[in-house]
């Protein structure tokens, strides 16, 4: 029998207010895979990670993370079933220190999981988070606080972390080592979603390809056989 799936959006429906900005939007990411969604802007991308961590409820259709429902259920308890978020813009807590922001999302692990994420070991992965661990968020660069945000997530011990953008902003010396850090979590398993806007970045790194157009899916396949067939992506990208 086959394992569930991480993360499964499936038949999904969507709005703000009388907007419908998803339409039956479905998509998969297994275990241990690395996902990568893209598309133009405005076309739901972010609205489909809202929608998976139960920031936005789904009108129509099923979530669900290890093959236990959690559509429309809140925001505490998806994350109770191991799902984290990597918001775009970083949001960290300006006001509060490098060691406090991740203490707030600290979580404990799994029993019989992976290695588990703590202090140390977001240190050791980030070493300039651990030389500004006192210094308050706010006044951190750009790539740091993207660093403090993808730490925080980790703390709180995910099995499906989603990450929003996360090269958004950055100078390129920072983007590869962010990248470099996404490559380094998916090796140790972990199951990832990457939304971008650099199509080049995601199928480096990403196992699956998902494109949204106008909240539909219009393309869902493999890198290996989006090169093998040499899809023309342009129609739905731009520019690649």
């Amino acid at each position: 029998m086959a394992p569930p799936d991480a993360l499964l959006l499936s038949e999904i429906d969507a709005y703000y207010g009388d907007s419908h900005v998803l339409h039956r939007v479905s998509f998969r990411l297994g275990e241990g895979r690395l996902l990568g969604l893209l598309g133009r802007n405005g076309a739901g991308k972010s609205t489909s990670m809202s929608v998976a961590v139960g920031l936005v409820p789904p009108r129509r259709g099923v979530v669900s993370v290890y093959g236990v429902a959690v559509g429309g259920r809140s925001p505490e308890a998806i994350a109770a079933q191991g799902v984290a978020l990597v918001p775009q813009g970083r949001r960290v807590f300006r006001s509060l220190t490098v060691r406090e922001n991740l203490a707030v999302a600290a979580r404990k692990p799994r029993a019989g999981g992976p290695e588990p994420w703590t202090f140390e070991r977001v240190y050791a992965t980030f070493p300039r988070l651990a030389e500004r661990r006192e210094q308050y968020a706010g006044y951190l660069s750009g790539g740091e606080q993207q660093m403090l945000a993808i730490g925080r997530a980790l703390m709180s011990n995910p099995r499906v972390l989603l990450m929003d953008e996360p090269s958004e902003g950055l100078a390129p010396q920072i983007v590869a080592e962010v990248m470099a850090t996404i490559r380094r979590l998916k090796q140790h398993g972990l199951s990832i979603v990457l939304v971008e806007q650099n199509a080049k970045l995601v199928f480096d790194v990403a196992d699956d390809i998902v494109i949204l157009n106008s909240g539909r899916v219009v393309v869902d396949d493999t890198v290996a056989a989006l090169q093998r067939d040499a899809v023309d992506l342009h129609q739905h990208l731009g520019v690649f």
